[in-house]
């Protein structure tokens, strides 16, 4: 009926309240909150997640959210990001301001020693983390990303209070043993922590938490903590048995500390390793005990050859996730074993392990049937006749990704188009015998194709992109400086794809404004155009496409030189969503940097020519 509220009527506080826990997307929580202050009481309510800059004096903050959401138990602080300040209520003009600015919470740092300088109060610290442990008891998970001034002080005061806590993100945060030791006493239910970059620790702190939370820690990631050694690894062996995964990227860690944990973390599922001094004896250790790994990663291994991945394929029956990086001793018959042993292997990496060739390839084609992802990444001795058999065997398969692979053309891709037709992901950056005749059968093949990226790509050209579009409903489309796609192509995906959202056509020197008007014609969903380096594009071009894409969220057009001042004013007076445009400074007139300067990027070097 009209002018009555039928909802805020009929609608009880536990309903809406399940509605809202039902919506992931912030921006709609955030509409939703906008519709009456009861709606924005019982949103506050059933907010579960905060995510919150660490610069801009954030702890000033922490008690004003902790008294609008009281329910949050998920936290994450990031000083990479920065806080907008709230309105000051009545602050008049010409009055005494200073009395009007934030509360700041000071305290004694660990130097005994007050620190009142304008950066350090301007970035998250003892004082905030401290006031977070007293309003916000109920979390779960907090994590603090490059929070570098928290320290042992406040996290010591934090695990006092928040006892129930049972995920932590310290990267980047320099605190000390002190402060571990704590959390590991205090909070009894802890399954997760990360502790890359924090170089304060050492392995007396890494090991009393391990004595005290080994029976219930289950995730645990170590990275450039150059005061851990193996003697942390092994207290972590005898303690956390319940431990599942393990990340370690240090070059302090040798085979003794591996050995304690393979013998003692039998329960081990997932497993990251870049330790330059670990070798084949180390590994070998991993596939006779961890019976239950499903996911290997391997990085910069210089010390290990075949020897380990046979292990690995002999013991880890259950392995599914391998990604090999930089792996320079591994060869063909390392990959073998794997596909002999590990049959149930559904995502492989391989990237930069110059020795490993088109036989180790073919034979995840034939052993691994049930591959849905393959990243073949600078192997420049894989050819076409690995994916061939990849296109025989590998049915499953779901997204290909290739980069600078030399070796690779057209039959390779047929051979996937014919035989993987439940594609849904393909990207190929600098794969130069890659041509028309590959990407045609793509088209033909793979209806359910939705994600397509084909980077530099020199031999591409418009009747490819005239099958995807007659073949295919893309919503990512990247052709970055593919020299032969103009407008024909461009338009044929225009037409073909209604539901496109994202689109790169930079460095396309023939591409011009009938393309544009295309795709604004026919991609009203568009969300994300990247336009650099197309020099025959024009104002009138920006216009038509900006008219019919009222989505749109970001544009990148720098070093466009039919692009002007007016361009660049048409596209943020036209997109309503707007958040990002970036082009050249000389090009943003003074009316709409007054007008949108907060949507407005710059490059960091301007190149252009002045006039």
């Amino acid at each position: 009926m009209k002018g009555h509220d039928l909802i805020n009527t009929f609608l009880p506080d536990e309903l809406v309240i399940e509605v809202f826990r039902h919506m992931h997307s912030k921006s709609s929580r955030d509409a939703c909150s906008l519709v009456c202050k009861r709606w924005l009481a019982l949103e506050r309510i059933s907010r579960r997640t905060l995510r919150i800059g660490a610069s801009g004096s954030p702890d000033s903050f922490i008690k004003q959210l902790a008294m609008r959401f009281v329910n949050v138990k998920n936290l994450f602080v990031d000083e990479r990001l920065s806080i907008s300040r709230p309105v000051q209520l009545g602050r008049r003009r010409g009055g005494n301001q200073s009395t009007l600015s934030p509360v700041k919470l000071h305290y004694t740092t660990e130097r005994g020693e007050s620190d009142d300088s304008d950066w350090e109060s301007n970035c998250f610290s003892d004082a905030g983390l401290i006031a977070l442990g007293e309003c916000f008891t109920k979390l779960k998970k907090l994590s603090l990303i490059w929070c570098s001034n928290v320290t042992s002080m406040g996290l010591q005061s934090f695990a006092e209070q928040c006892r129930s806590l049972r995920s932590l993100d310290l990267q980047g945060c320099y605190v000390g043993d002190q402060g571990l030791a704590v959390v590991g006493e205090c909070c009894k239910e802890l399954q997760e922590l990360n502790l890359r970059f924090c170089e304060g620790l050492t392995d007396k702190g890494l090991v009393e938490l391990a004595i005290s939370r080994g029976k219930s820690l289950k995730v645990l990631g170590i990275a450039a903590c150059a005061k851990i050694s193996d003697i942390s690894l092994e207290a972590v062996g005898s303690h956390c048995r319940s431990l599942e995964t393990l990340s370690l990227d240090s070059e302090f860690i040798h085979n003794k500390g591996l050995f304690a944990v393979a013998e003692g973390c039998r329960l081990l599922k997932v497993l990251k390793l870049q330790c330059i001094n670990v070798t084949d004896e180390a590994l070998e250790a991993i596939g006779t005990c961890c019976l239950l790994l499903e996911l290997l990663a391997l990085y910069s291994f210089q010390r290990f050859t075949d020897r380990s991945l046979s292990a690995i394929g002999n013991g880890c029956k259950k392995l599914k996730n391998l990604t090999l990086s930089d792996c320079y001793f591994l060869s063909d018959k390392g990959l073998e074993a794997i596909a002999n042993g590990s049959s149930e292997l559904t995502h492989l990496e391989v990237n930069g392990c110059h020795n490993v060739g088109t036989l180790g390839v073919a034979s995840v084609g034939k052993s691994c049937l049930r591959l849905t992802e393959l990243a073949l990444l600078y192997c420049q001795r894989i050819g076409d006749t690995a994916l061939l058999e990849v296109g025989k065997g590998c049915k499953f398969l779901q997204a290909l990704h290739l980069v600078d692979c030399s070796s690779i053309g057209d039959d390779a891709i047929c051979g996937i188009a014919n035989g993987c037709r439940n594609l849904k992901k393909l990207h190929i950056r600098r794969c130069y015998e890659i041509g028309n005749k590959g990407i045609i059968a793509i088209g033909e093949n793979c209806k359910s194709l939705t994600d397509l990226s084909l980077r530099f790509c020199d031999r591409v050209g418009d009747d490819a992109l005239i099958a995807i579009g007659q073949g295919c409903s893309l919503n990512h489309l990247n052709v970055s400086g593919c020299h032969q796609i103009g407008d024909a192509g461009i338009i044929a995906i225009a037409r073909g794809c209604p539901e496109l959202n994202y689109l790169d056509i930079s460095v396309l020197q023939n591409l011009g404004d009938m393309a544009l008007a295309e795709i604004g014609e026919g991609c009203p969903l568009l969300k994300d155009i990247v336009l650099s380096h197309c020099r025959q594009i024009s104002d009138v071009g920006l216009a038509h496409l900006v008219k019919k894409c009222t989505m749109l969220e970001t544009c990148h057009m720098v070093y466009c030189p039919g692009i002007t001042a007016a361009g660049v004013a048409t596209v943020v007076s036209t997109c309503a969503n707007i958040k990002k445009v970036l082009v050249e400074k000389s090009k943003v007139s003074e009316r709409t940097r007054r007008r949108a300067g907060s949507v407005i990027s710059y490059i960091c070097v301007d190149l252009s020519i002045p006039h």
